[in-house]
């Protein structure tokens, strides 16, 4: 078992009893990272936020994205497969969902994975690759929408 932490931090800027408060803050990661992060411009006016800012719902797509890219490199070198590099233009979808209210209904991960010559797997070995990553990552493990692969 591990824990894992981060630190939201926000003040108030602007008419919190109106409404109309700014929403930009920051997350801070053990690491010393530090992340510009706000609301959605998609939910929020953009000068209610930080649109240059990371949001929560990008956030999220991000993490599982990144748990499957992990997970994938790990089963692929596992199985004696040599991977050079490894781009994903992943995309959530912010939809209503079963109970009526909005959730990320779906996310659709379209990695484009460079083989070295030689060590790269079959169509049906990459697709194997890709459901064994989905199994075993943390983060697909522990959210409810739906995820599916685009293989190139």
């Amino acid at each position: 078992m591990s824990r894992h932490t981060a630190t939201i931090r926000w003040k108030r800027e602007g008419d919190f009893a109106r409404k109309k408060y700014h929403r930009g803050h920051r997350w801070s990661f053990d690491g010393g990272v530090e992340v510009p992060a706000g609301a959605s411009p998609h939910v929020v006016p953009a000068q209610m936020t930080n649109e240059h800012g990371v949001d929560p719902e990008e956030a999220f797509v991000a993490a599982i994205s990144s748990c499957h890219m992990l997970t994938f490199l790990f089963l692929a070198a596992n199985d004696g497969f040599v991977a050079e590099s490894y781009d994903d233009e992943a995309a959530g979808l912010l939809a209503v969902d079963g109970g009526g209210g909005q959730s990320i209904t779906e996310v659709v991960l379209r990695p484009h994975i460079a083989w070295a010559e030689g060590k790269a797997p079959t169509g049906d070995q990459l697709e194997a690759l890709h459901a064994r990553a989905h199994e075993e990552c943390f983060i697909a493990r522990s959210v409810k929408c739906a995820i599916r692969v685009e293989s190139a």
